[in-house]
């Protein structure tokens, strides 16, 4: 399996654990990830804004991919809804199609599809290949799934998992020998798409999801999304301050949990990355 691997702009910035994990994931399971040096921006910041411009961004990736010959493959969820909304209007709307590449150097001509790098865990591989890969399952870890917004929606466009009940994040955790524990508001969103306009708000959206997996007890949260994890991990303690109170939670990227399984070193996954440091959570493992 090779894809062309479009890791956005939040992956290489506050997500470096996402992509080495995912990476070293990648190659345990002989998945190629190619790189394209000239990948850019989705057109997500844009999308709102300026629908043409956001196509435009689209396109010129999806081109890029197609030049390759490679279907394409993101870690951002965000990036992938963005892309895969484009790549579903361009290939069906042949007039539009013509339009945006009138502004791109190479033409996107609608043969590739897109895909979330767990989507392809979950289709590609599948969970009961993952457990005969499993050297290291992880009996005793209870985690709790945060699938988030955009990795299933728009379902029209991606139809692969239930959006009002998905199973595959917590199928693919249950794979690795771990506990996907059901939680009060798993569905909900982490509130990141209005930390720019109103952060007490995205705070507290993201303070409920806080709220109740200290319930639970995980020993985690386990995030498919590098801006989600922005809002649970990077602004937990900005939470605590803001309401008072105490968390702890360590945020993993599946692919970290999933390596952790896989048996390679956590420090070839990035937990040295991670802010809120799960040292009971690798002391159990």
């Amino acid at each position: 399996m090779r894809y062309a691997l479009f890791l956005g702009c939040t992956v290489p910035v506050r997500g470096m654990n996402y992509e080495l994990s995912a990476r070293k994931v990648a190659d345990r399971l002989g998945i190629e990830l190619v790189d394209i040096s000239d990948f850019s921006c989705c057109g997500f910041p844009v999308k709102s804004v300026d629908i043409k411009t956001a196509l435009v961004l689209s396109a010129k990736n999806l081109a890029l991919a197609e030049k390759e010959g490679l279907d394409l493959v993101t870690l951002c969820s965000a990036c992938a809804s963005v892309l895969a909304e484009a790549n579903e209007a361009l290939k069906e709307d042949e007039e539009l199609r013509n339009i945006i590449n009138q502004e791109l150097d190479i033409p996107y001509n609608g043969t590739i599809e897109v895909y979330h790098f767990v989507r392809i865990l979950w289709e590609k591989v599948g969970p009961q290949a993952l457990k005969e890969q499993i050297t290291k399952p992880l009996s005793g870890i209870r985690v709790g799934a945060h699938y988030g917004c955009h990795y299933i929606k728009p379902s029209e466009v991606y139809g692969f998992d239930d959006p009002e009940n998905p199973v595959s994040l917590d199928a693919l955790i249950e794979a690795t020998g771990a506990e996907s524990v059901w939680y009060d508001r798993k569905l909900h969103c982490c509130g990141g798409g209005i930390l720019g306009i109103e952060e007490g708000i995205a705070l507290a959206m993201s303070k409920v999801k806080l709220d109740a997996l200290k319930k639970e007890g995980v020993d985690a949260l386990i995030s498919i999304c590098p801006f989600c994890t922005v809002m649970y991990e990077g602004n937990q303690r900005k939470i605590e301050k803001t309401f008072d109170t105490k968390y702890g939670i360590p945020v993993l990227y599946y692919t970290q949990l999933l390596g952790l399984a896989l048996g390679i070193p956590p420090e070839e996954l990035g937990f040295n990355l991670n802010r809120v440091k799960p040292k009971d959570l690798l002391a159990k493992v």
